[in-house]
């Protein structure tokens, strides 16, 4: 029986991290689609799982893959990444997934994949690969997705507030308990459309730089495609408590009426971002969404402290696993 060649084996180890990556993205980022519906009481955890998990797999068929060509081609050039790239980037983003989830801190498994590349990049060839523009977009959105989602977040509960005025508190309940079925499924949808994409961009960016892809094609392999979707669906169903607890109670309290806003928000500024080919983080977006939620209801309720622990994260995350990747990317000369 003739035997694969070593460097087709390496392609395939990797895509098997990639797809893993991918798989713990899921995993560390449900609580961003279900920490709401589950602290309100709607589902039941076992119920948002499958319910966020669908979701993030039907967003297949319905956003185009410009996410998936940012982290592809816009953040480095592809002409640079080898292997050694593709394994230190995963590698330090898996780590910093794992401390992160571990201490139940909402960052990102964006920006840790971004802030991997970015590092194994740098340590092979310096800054000069780097792709300014698709950067400083992506470190931009730190800021603005949180931002957009705050302020959408507390103008809906405004809006809501208003056209809600005379009704009775368990009238609201009963109606919001219903359309907050409607605000996570759109949330689902948003968090797989914007997140899957980015394991399909350092997929394509490893066929590529292995010769398997051209960095001229319009689109990846079909199978990088459904394989990427599929894996962060499972991730999802299994889920990531400790986050949810983070970011369903101890921000602030929230009932169905906020969770639909806080959810709504997100919705809106993530697929506004997939549409412009922006890879953020889901984790900033409904962050700030609740927030803003929040504020709204009563600043006081709003536990700030804990919410500059979190921002902290937010800017440490893409140096930190810069820094991992970098010194994945040294021990992947001994592995490779």
């Amino acid at each position: 029986m003739q035997t694969l060649p070593i460097a087709l084996w390496v392609v395939i180890t990797l895509v098997a991290l990639a797809l893993l990556f991918d798989f713990m993205n899921g995993f560390h980022d449900a609580a961003n689609s279900i920490a709401t519906v589950v602290s309100t009481g709607v589902l039941r955890p076992s119920q948002a799982v499958a319910f966020a998990a669908f979701f993030n797999v039907v967003a297949i068929f319905l956003f185009q893959l410009k996410v998936a060509a940012t982290i592809g081609k816009g953040i480095v050039d592809p002409g640079i990444v080898d292997q050694h790239v593709v394994f230190g980037a995963l590698v330090g983003a898996i780590a910093w997934n794992l401390i992160t989830w571990l201490y139940g801190i909402p960052s990102s498994s964006s920006h840790a994949l971004i802030g991997g590349i970015v590092g194994a990049t740098m340590a092979k060839a310096g800054a000069g690969p780097l792709v300014a523009s698709g950067l400083i977009k992506t470190v931009a959105f730190i800021f603005v997705a949180p931002v957009m989602g705050f302020l959408l977040g507390s103008l809906l509960m405004v809006a809501v507030s208003w056209i809600c005025l005379r009704w009775s508190p368990s009238r609201v309940d009963r109606v919001f308990r219903r359309l907050q079925l409607v605000s996570a499924g759109l949330y689902s949808l948003g968090h797989g459309g914007n997140d899957a994409q980015k394991t399909i961009g350092i997929i394509w960016l490893l066929l590529i730089a292995a010769g398997y892809s051209q960095a001229s094609d319009k689109l990846p392999p079909i199978w990088v495609i459904w394989s990427c979707y599929l894996a962060i669906g499972m991730g999802t169903m299994f889920g990531g408590w400790r986050i949810v607890k983070t970011m369903g109670q101890r921000i602030t309290k929230l009932k169905p009426v906020g969770g639909f806003c806080a959810e709504t928000g997100g919705a809106i500024t993530l697929f506004l971002a997939s549409a412009f080919g922006i890879p953020v983080s889901t984790t900033h977006t409904i962050t700030g969404a609740i927030f803003g939620v929040g504020s709204v209801r009563n600043a006081s309720a709003v536990r700030w402290g804990l919410a500059g622990h979190i921002v902290t994260a937010w800017v440490v995350t893409i140096p930190a696993t810069a820094v991992m990747a970098a010194l994945c990317y040294g021990v992947s000369g001994w592995l490779f």
